[in-house]
């Protein structure tokens, strides 16, 4: 395993006996989730995926993903929460931030549908105007207002562009197996589909086709990522001994801080690239956790660059959060700071040194720094940004976030609460069924 969970920022924050206390309830969880008696067990297709799933859609996957790079400039991603932030996350990962701007043999990808912004959607069309397009959608029903909204204007630019036969070999849909509107559809139209598993969630989505599929197109190697979730199975089920599963651990210590009035978590990231893996997160443990009243707030920052921005808060402010640092051992890449003969910065005794070197320095400093300011850190080491790695990584907080929301008391696999604004939404513009204004008073 290239995942290790390094509690040395913590260990003065958390006792002995709170931890030897919690062992047993966390263990407990475990064996719900493994035995499947748990709150919204009929969602746990992600617990043995990587070593279950489906691998003539796997095959498919694969052999749509080389159609998608030979035939376009431009793979359009339509989703929105679980359906889009999972592939963003691993291309970002895995190769870059500004993947459009770096790759020469693969099809830029960007994403859309996960936003009602008109700008954001002009902006995108403009990029995609004189170029060859495909587009990839990702809804379980069809009807969610962001996604649907944005497959409308796409279909429609695809269809006036290579006619309906034409658009028919560059659409391609994920969504439900059997039913709902965007499967009926999709089957009328003649799309190739790729399914959304009954038994697995959005945010637990990603080594599905919902997150395979656009992953491999932008030339990741999705072997070797389900490669690593499969072996992150066979590590972190096979003992729900806290000082033997980190996964285990890292959930039952995230609760005891949290019951010392810790609610808010902090992923820290040291590397641009990581911005999106972030936002995957913040999507699982908020969604997971957030609900009954209960739950720690999931908030994210990349250093040294948000140092200079919500360090101070972080430093002094509250002392209701502790942080999680994501820590990649081999970023993949070397930089020597250069010499400057006149020393106009004063920074000369870092000439030569590598300048990974440095940001390890700043990261050793900040922990020390927030300790001492009151803050604990837990920190997930990793051994580099590989799709294999990744993999691991994905298995690691999944798992860890659903023995978290049973420790918590919730069904770490609902969302009840998301439907609220829509309610509203639809009211306010006139949708059939709904109510002409919302409850609420102004």
């Amino acid at each position: 395993m290239s995942i290790k969970l390094n509690t040395r920022f913590a260990e003065g924050f958390v006792k002995d006996h709170e931890l030897e206390y919690i062992k047993p309830l966390a263990r407990s969880a475990f064996e719900m989730i493994k035995s499947g008696v748990g709150q919204g067990n009929d969602f746990l297709g992600w617990l043995y995926l990587p070593h279950q799933y489906d691998r003539e859609e796997f095959a498919r996957i694969k052999l749509t993903a080389e159609k998608i790079k030979k035939s376009c400039d431009i793979l359009v991603v339509i989703g929105i929460g679980g359906s889009y932030l999972g592939a963003r996350a691993a291309i970002e990962f895995i190769k870059s931030p500004l993947y459009n701007d770096l790759n020469t043999d693969t099809p830029d990808i960007y994403f859309a549908g996960n936003t009602i912004s008109a700008a954001a959607l002009t902006e995108l069309l403009t990029i995609c105007d004189g170029k060859d397009i495909c587009v990839n959608v990702i809804s379980k029903s069809g009807t969610t207002t962001e996604p649907a909204i944005a497959f409308r204007v796409f279909r429609e630019l695809l269809v006036k562009k290579y006619g309906v036969d034409g658009a028919r070999e560059r659409i391609f849909v994920t969504t439900d197996k059997a039913c709902g509107t965007l499967k009926q559809f999709s089957d009328e139209s003649g799309y190739e589909t790729f399914i959304v598993p009954d038994n697995v969630g959005g945010r637990f989505s990603v080594l599905t086709a919902v997150g395979l599929l656009p992953i491999a197109a932008a030339g990741i190697d999705i072997d070797a990522m389900m490669q690593g979730a499969s072996d992150a199975v066979k590590e972190m089920t096979r003992t729900n001994d806290l000082d033997k599963n980190d996964a285990l651990k890292y959930a039952a210590l995230r609760n005891i801080l949290y019951r010392k009035g810790k609610t808010m978590e902090i992923l820290v990231g040291y590397e641009p690239f990581q911005t999106m893996f972030n936002e995957w997160w913040k999507q699982l443990y908020g969604e997971s956790e957030g609900k009954d009243q209960k739950g720690i707030y999931p908030s994210s920052v990349i250093f040294s660059t948000d140092l200079h921005s919500l360090g101070q808060y972080i430093q002094d402010g509250p002392r209701n959060l502790f942080e999680t640092v994501l820590d990649i051992k081999d970023t993949g890449v070397e930089f020597e700071i250069p010499n400057d003969p006149a020393n106009v910065d004063g920074l000369n005794f870092l000439s030569g040194k590598d300048l990974n070197e440095v940001n390890k320095a700043a990261m050793l400093g900040t922990l020390f720094a927030h300790v001492d300011g009151g803050v604990p850190n837990l920190i997930v080491e990793i051994s580099d940004r590989t799709a294999y790695s990744f993999g691991e990584l994905v298995y690691f907080f999944e798992l860890a976030c659903a023995v978290s929301g049973y420790l918590l008391g919730v069904n770490p696999f609902d969302q009840p609460g998301v439907e609220a604004y829509k309610k509203n939404m639809f009211a306010l513009l006139g949708k059939a069924g709904y109510e002409k204004e919302p409850n609420a008073k102004l």
